[in-house]
């Protein structure tokens, strides 16, 4: 597969056809292998057009790296029979966990952050990247209370890494909303993180339920000039690809092209190119 580079987009069947028809397609997508491992007949073909055309990266969503439960062996098959048909090397997942007790709850729950848990997710991700054949991308999950942690994000995120081997996706709203909510330095938590451990990047929308004070990374938003200010901030140091992610009220694909357009601008501005 091709190396991706520049701005990518999440890949949607809300927009899939009009997206295929386009000629300002972005240079890359990205696609969450749960929602096309076993596509209709009716999507296949598109799909399969696009991925003819453009790299792809593939973002997981059922891993559950963290989960005490041992790997599944089964989901593990199929994934990697779908990143070997399509030539998919770059995969991603979430730092968290998703399954207890053999059972999915489809939620990404937070992991405690203590040094256990980062040795025990670093020696899962191990296993999983000799199963694959692959190494695992792992993203910064959003959070909104953690019991039983000792380490602050950024030093679990750090350890995992550096204990894995593992590189990072780094998911710029991700720190926005924590840092909100928790009330910490975004900034200071991006400027944290050494470029080398970025392999891409993501950028959303979330939606401010003011009643509760919280922010909640839903993907069903536009992206704010606050969050578009922190992706500025991180272009300026960070030389890694970046996607936008939208995965509820996907709007359509002319409204997602303005905002493409709009992080390409930000993202070209930022590192002078």
């Amino acid at each position: 597969m091709k190396g991706i580079q520049g701005c990518g987009l999440g890949l949607r069947r809300e927009f899939l056809f009009d997206a295929l028809a386009s000629q300002n397609s972005p240079a890359w997508w990205e696609i969450t292998p749960e929602n096309w491992m076993h596509m209709p007949y009716a999507y296949r073909e598109a799909f399969e057009t696009i991925a003819s055309t453009k790299p792809l990266v593939a973002h997981g969503l059922s891993l559950s790296i963290g989960s005490p439960d041992p790997l599944d062996i089964t989901y593990l098959l199929n994934l990697k029979a779908f990143l070997d048909r399509y030539g998919i090397t770059h995969y991603s997942e979430h730092l968290s966990f998703s399954s207890l007790h053999g059972r999915q709850t489809y939620e990404l729950l937070p992991l405690p952050m203590t040094l256990s848990m980062a040795t025990h997710v670093a020696n899962k991700l191990k296993k999983v990247q000799d199963f694959l054949g692959r190494a695992v991308i792992l993203e910064n999950a959003t959070y909104y209370h953690v019991p039983y942690s000792e380490m602050r994000e950024i030093d679990f995120l750090l350890t995992v890494l550096e204990r894995s081997g593992a590189k990072m996706l780094l998911d710029i709203n991700n720190v926005y909303v924590n840092a909100t909510n928790h009330h910490f330095d975004a900034k200071r938590f991006i400027d944290a993180i050494d470029s080398h451990h970025v392999a891409y990047m993501h950028v959303a929308g979330h939606t401010l339920y003011e009643e509760e004070n919280l922010i909640i990374d839903t993907h069903g938003e536009s992206i704010i000039d606050d969050v578009w200010a922190l992706v500025a901030h991180t272009c300026k140091r960070i030389d890694a690809p970046i996607m936008i992610e939208r995965d509820n009220d996907v709007p359509s694909w002319e409204e997602m092209k303005e905002e493409f357009t709009t992080l390409h601008t930000i993202v070209k501005g930022a590192r002078g190119a």
